[in-house]
């Protein structure tokens, strides 16, 4: 499903829009990675600057997920690095969303995978293993919830109750 276009179907389910089993995210994200577009079953994850759980639920088997990461929006350290990235890549996760930082940004530019953050920062995050997962979380505008699915593609980032197709 990597080439579902966000735009198309934004139009072709206009009233899934209006009713809100279709959102659309604020457009704060970055792209990284190799992957323009990536698209898969979401699974939450709510963190402050600490990526020890980050770490945990990207070495288990992410059967084509999508992480979402609610990092609070905080800039001041990078909850994803180069190594995640790698550690993602390898258990099948079809991308990241975090609503926080990254670094390592040319390793990640070079993997085959989708990566969305608000920006890089060099500083690593905290190891203390704090934070929820699979909770609803709040970013960019919109609740998200495990189990939802999540398009991401050049013109911006779409989450749906259910899996979609035109």
């Amino acid at each position: 499903m990597d080439s579902l276009a966000t735009a198309d179907v934004c139009d072709s389910n206009a009233a899934s829009v209006v009713n809100g089993d279709l959102r659309v995210l604020h457009s704060i994200f970055q792209a990284y990675g190799q992957k323009g577009s990536f698209s898969g079953p979401i699974v939450t994850l709510k963190v402050f600057e600490d990526n020890v759980l980050v770490r945990a639920l990207l070495e288990t088997k992410g059967d084509r997920r999508v992480l979402v990461v609610d990092g609070g929006g905080s800039r001041r350290c990078a909850l994803l690095g180069g190594n995640l990235v790698q550690l993602a890549l390898s258990n099948g996760w079809a991308g990241v969303v975090v609503n926080g930082c990254i670094r390592d940004v040319d390793e990640i530019n070079g993997c085959a995978i989708g990566v969305r953050a608000l920006g890089s920062n060099p500083l690593k995050s905290n190891k203390k293993g704090v934070g929820e997962r699979n909770c609803p979380i709040y970013i960019a505008g919109h609740w998200i919830r495990d189990g939802e699915w999540l398009y991401a593609d050049s013109d911006g980032i779409i989450v749906s109750k259910s899996e979609l197709s035109l």
